[in-house]
C-alpha cells in the first residue's frame, strides 16, 4: 500500500496494562488486527494470531514486533471458513499460549458490488462463512477456555448501522456481529467473561485496496466523515487494549464506535 498504514509499529507505547494476559487475535498480520497485535504485546500479552497462508510474510513481520516487546508469538495460518480448522486454531493457541483470556476477532470479508445481481452465491457464502460463520464457531470453542475476568472483542463496522450501497453482503454481517455481541454478553455475565464489540468507521487498511471498495472509493476514502480522513490502525489499538484490560470491567455489550465524527453507532 502507498501511503503504508501506520499500525503502531514505531509509535505505540505500551504502559504494561494486559501483563501476563494471553490473547488469540484473527487477521492479526495485517490492519487492525495487526494493529491489536503489536499494543497487546507492548502491553504485556503473549499474543497468537491467525492469517491466511498467503499473508506469511506479514505475519513474520508481527512475529518480530511481539518477541522484540519481549512477549509469547504463536503463528497460526489457516483458512476460518472451516468449522474444524475453527477449533483446531482455538485449541492450538491455548495449548501454545499456556491459557487464553482474551479473544479478538478482527478478520473480515469485504468484497464491492455495485448491484445486487452481481453478487454470487458463493460471493454471498464466502463472505458469510468468514464473517458470520467464523466467529460462531471460534466464539464456541474459546468459552471453555477463558477464566472469569476474560474478554471477547468484535470488530463489527459502521456499516452495521449506515450500509453503503456496494457491500451488502458485508454490511449484513456487520450488522449480525453487532446484534451477537449484544446478546452474548448477556449469556456470558455469569461466567465472568465480558463481550464488546467495536464498529470501526474507514480506515486505511489492506481490505479497502484488495478489492473491498472501488479505487474511485479508495482514493477518496473517509472524505465524507467529519475529519475528513481515514483513520490509522494504530488510532483504533487503544480502544481494542481497553475492552481487554481491567479498565473496562464494567462495560459488557457494548458496541464501541470509532469513526472519525460519524456519531455511530
Amino acid at each position: 500500500m502507498n501511503l503504508r498504514p501506520d499500525h503502531g509499529e514505531q509509535s505505540y507505547r505500551g504502559n504494561g496494562r494486559l501483563a501476563g494476559r494471553k490473547a488469540l487475535i484473527t487477521g492479526g498480520d495485517s490492519g487492525l488486527g495487526r494493529a491489536a497485535a503489536i499494543a497487546y504485546a507492548r502491553e504485556g500479552a503473549d499474543v497468537a494470531i491467525n492469517y491466511l497462508p498467503q499473508e506469511e510474510s506479514d505475519a513474520r513481520e508481527v512475529q518480530a514486533l511481539v518477541q522484540q516487546a519481549g512477549r509469547k508469538f504463536v503463528g497460526l495460518p489457516g483458512d476460518i471458513r472451516h468449522e474444524a480448522f475453527c477449533r483446531k486454531l482455538v485449541s492450538q493457541a491455548a495449548a501454545q499460549l499456556g491459557g487464553l483470556d482474551i479473544f479478538v476477532n478482527c478478520a473480515g470479508r469485504q468484497h464491492t458490488h455495485d448491484d445486487i445481481l452481481d453478487v454470487s452465491t458463493e460471493d454471498f457464502d464466502w463472505t458469510l462463512k468468514t464473517n458470520l460463520y467464523a466467529l460462531f464457531w471460534l466464539t464456541k470453542a474459546a468459552i471453555p477456555h477463558m477464566p472469569p475476568g476474560s474478554s471477547i472483542i468484535f470488530t463489527s463496522s459502521t456499516n452495521a448501522y449506515n450500509p453503503s450501497t456496494n457491500i451488502l453482503d458485508y454490511s449484513i454481517t456487520k450488522a449480525g456481529i453487532a446484534n451477537f455481541a449484544k446478546g452474548l454478553a448477556k449469556q456470558l455475565v455469569k461466567r465472568g467473561i465480558r463481550v464488546n464489540a467495536i464498529a470501526p468507521g474507514p480506515f486505511w487498511t489492506a481490505l479497502q485496496v484488495s478489492g473491498g471498495q472501488t479505487m474511485e472509493n479508495v482514493e477518496k476514502l473517509g472524505a465524507d466523515v467529519p475529519m475528513g480522513r481515514p483513520g490509522q490502525p494504530v488510532e483504533i489499538a487503544p480502544v481494542y487494549v481497553q475492552l481487554a484490560s481491567t479498565e473496562s470491567s464494567y462495560m459488557t455489550g457494548q458496541v464501541v464506535g470509532v469513526n472519525g465524527g460519524v456519531g455511530l453507532p
